[in-house]
């Protein structure tokens, strides 16, 4: 079957992801197994999509960004520069926390600024706005900035 996205050379696909038409993938980028990628997505470089991850359609995502298991974002999302996800509230080297892995939720057209900090277990609202530098530790409300 035919690819119908744009992969740099350096991006290392996993198989087993879903990814759309149209989506752009940068230098070193990393996109695992059982992760879905909506059409028309760019993903810039030294990214990371880890599995179980959805990216609806039109998700910008900007250099140095890890979005890890646990992250859904809806359509036309921005992700900025080394912006950060958690997915686990608590934790520790020692103690495998896999199974605490929570959900966290951006909605439609939402904006995450460049080096924000997004504890997991949120949900930022539709078209709401992450200031560069924040940390997120409660669910923001739609539109809010």
């Amino acid at each position: 079957m035919e690819k119908t996205y744009f992969a740099h050379e350096t991006a290392v696909i996993d198989e087993g992801c879903t990814i759309g038409k149209g989506t752009k993938i940068w230098h070193f980028s990393h996109i695992m197994s059982g992760c879905e990628i909506g059409e028309s997505c760019n993903i810039g470089q030294n990214v990371v999509v880890s599995p179980g991850v959805k990216l609806g359609r039109n998700v910008k995502v900007q250099n140095n960004v890890s979005i890890y298991t646990g992250v859904i974002c809806e359509d036309d999302v921005f992700l900025g520069p080394s912006m950060v996800f958690t997915n686990v509230i608590n934790p520790r080297s020692a103690i495998n926390r896999k199974s605490e892995y929570m959900t966290t939720l951006v909605k439609r057209s939402a904006t995450i600024g460049a080096n924000a900090t997004i504890v997991c277990g949120v949900t930022l609202g539709e078209f709401s706005f992450i200031g560069a530098g924040a940390v997120v530790t409660k669910d923001v409300k739609p539109y809010a900035l």
